[in-house]
């Protein structure tokens, strides 16, 4: 079970995060990517590899418009070569990014379109630009492996594309162990219609864990987070599928209020579309005894890699404090022994 954790590329701050995170036992990093909102993902990626030994490193997400697929491919492998192959590439249709510059999420034929130029680029392939021949010549001269492509996915287009198309699919539907099931019944679908074994393509889960004693405290802390990802599952083009008919009408609402100026708050209006019953079955939250079953169920289920997400902007400081403790010092050992004691 590969535990990655979310975190946000402040100036200053990303050796230090990426230092802890090491120390504490996590996997990996994903940073986040909102030009408008935050520093640059790929400059974290290379100053933190720099400060640790084994950590690897992956965008969380990025995406395919604010950078042509030519250059998103060139500072993934750039990133991927001075980590000492420790980074992974992974992409969405955008959200936030594009919201800052006017736009909306990409339409999934054109976001297709784009990330398998993305994958020819990485892949030392050449892509035809308008009748011009283009490919990343200095790739002949890289040392390490190709950038491994992750894929967010939450509709079933997004899921069928990337399972066919990225090494490494991150499903972004949430934590109900019958949704994920739903989401990797498809996955394996689309693989093995594309003629792609278990050892092709990795499957994993971004997930919001609340990891607190007090239920209540631990639905609070992730509000905003919770929100985001059922945002993603009412995106332009999205159905609800997958979803039990009730989450399907929460899913709608938030998506109806969701306010991007507000992503990831847990003052945000639209979270006030959840209910206690559906973060409970949309996140992990709990004890850590309580978050380390949930996480064992869904990992029972084929998910091999968690993207964690914790308390999401203006959580209670006390209980974010509690919550961090909680699962660096219970939560992560749990996983790692297999049990909670």
């Amino acid at each position: 079970m590969e535990l990655w954790a979310t975190r946000v590329p402040e100036t200053g701050t990303v050796v230090t995060q990426a230092e802890r995170a090491e120390q504490a036992g996590w996997d990996g990093i994903a940073f986040t990517d909102s030009q408008n909102l935050v520093g640059d993902p790929f400059v974290a990626v290379a100053l933190a590899a720099t400060a640790t030994d084994r950590l690897r490193f992956a965008t969380g997400v990025t995406n395919a418009h604010t950078r042509h697929p030519a250059a998103l491919a060139n500072v993934a492998a750039t990133v991927q070569e001075t980590s000492g192959g420790r980074f992974v590439l992974g992409i969405g249709r955008g959200d936030t990014a594009l919201f800052h510059l006017g736009r909306k999420p990409m339409p999934v034929a054109r976001f297709s379109a784009l990330v398998t130029d993305v994958q020819t680029y990485l892949g030392k392939g050449t892509v035809d630009c308008d009748g011009h021949a283009s490919r990343l010549q200095w790739l002949d001269r890289a040392r390490q492996p190709k950038v491994p492509l992750d894929v967010a996915a939450s509709g079933p287009r997004v899921i069928d594309f990337a399972a066919r198309t990225a090494e490494r699919v991150t499903l972004a539907v949430g934590a109900d162990p019958d949704r994920v099931a739903w989401a990797l019944d498809l996955a394996r679908k689309a693989a093995a219609d594309a003629g792609r074994g278990p050892a092709d393509v990795s499957y994993g889960a971004y997930v919001n864990v609340g990891c607190h004693p007090d239920r209540d405290a631990a639905r609070a802390l992730i509000g905003g987070g919770v929100a985001a990802f059922a945002h993603f599952s009412s995106m332009p083009g999205s159905t609800g599928a997958g979803l039990a008919a009730a989450d399907r009408t929460i899913v709608a609402e938030v998506g109806r209020r969701y306010d991007s100026n507000e992503h990831l708050s847990n003052r945000a209006g639209h979270t006030d579309a959840l209910s206690p019953d559906f973060v409970d079955r949309f996140a992990i939250v709990g004890s850590p005894e309580e978050c380390a079953d949930r996480f064992r169920g869904l990992a029972a289920l084929g998910i091999e890699r968690f993207v964690v997400t914790g308390p999401s902007f203006g959580a209670d400081r006390e209980h974010a404090r509690t919550a961090g403790r909680l699962l660096a010092t219970e939560l992560l050992p749990a996983l790692r022994e297999g049990s909670t004691s």
